[in-house]
């Protein structure tokens, strides 16, 4: 082991591994499925993923508190998109670089994952991508406060975990804390972001969670497809 407590593996085996969540991940690539829906205001995050130890391990930010909307909570790298963007995934890119130093071209992108409207009606996408293990965050201080890691099995696990039924809401929201082991700090990962982290984790390790999501794991599309439909309607 070395001196962070993890084990070293081949480089054969970690691509392995990288290259079994790859393989799995892309069978839910939207592509440009949800190009027919309204010119809404969009965003999009990057979920950048790594191996380390022999496990699928997950980056995220926590954002400033001085920002004026989520202000203190741990979210993905991400924010809304800017007229020069080409695509969402574009957006991920850049505020991925802006916020945490991330070169975009370090970055493996993967797959665009099934957009959610969020509760402020931005259309958000997510777009799940490799980075490598030694990449170290240079934070924008304006933006984000602390970066930290989480074992993508992490999300999959019931006794972080609680969930609470949403009035007007088909999924219940899921809440998560964190004993984060380099700052000894308890991070809680809640809402949209962690309704994410429980999609690519499961996805990616082909695992389902220990708890009920509240919505079809092996064939999610629809649901989300019914969902942006319900809040469209609303708009």
């Amino acid at each position: 082991m070395n001196n962070e407590g993890f084990v070293h593996l081949s480089h054969p085996y970690r691509m392995e591994i990288k290259e079994t969540a790859k393989i799995a991940l892309k069978k839910y690539d939207t592509g440009d499925l949800f190009s027919f829906l309204p010119a809404i205001p969009k965003a999009s995050v990057l979920i950048p993923v790594f191996v380390r130890g022999g496990e699928l391990h997950v980056l995220m930010t926590l954002r400033s508190p001085h920002l004026n909307s989520n202000a203190g909570e741990v979210c993905f790298p991400g924010g809304k998109s800017d007229p020069e963007d080409k695509d969402e995934v574009d957006t991920a890119l850049r505020e991925a670089k802006e916020e945490i130093g991330l070169p975009p071209e370090e970055v493996e992108v993967v797959c665009k994952l099934f957009p959610i409207i969020n509760k402020r009606g931005l259309l958000v996408t997510p777009v799940v991508a490799f980075i490598d293990e030694t990449f170290v965050a240079q934070p924008n201080p304006a933006e984000v406060s602390e970066v930290f890691t989480v074992p993508l099995d992490f999300f999959r696990l019931e006794a972080a975990h609680s969930m609470y039924p949403i009035q007007g809401m088909t999924a219940p929201l899921h809440s998560f804390l964190y004993p984060d082991p380099t700052s000894g700090k308890q991070q809680q990962i809640w809402g949209l972001t962690a309704m994410i982290a429980i999609i690519v984790s499961v996805l990616a390790t082909q695992k389902k969670p220990e708890f009920n999501v509240g919505f079809d794991l092996d064939n999610p599309l629809p649901f989300f497809q019914r969902n942006i439909d319900i809040r469209i309607s609303k708009l």
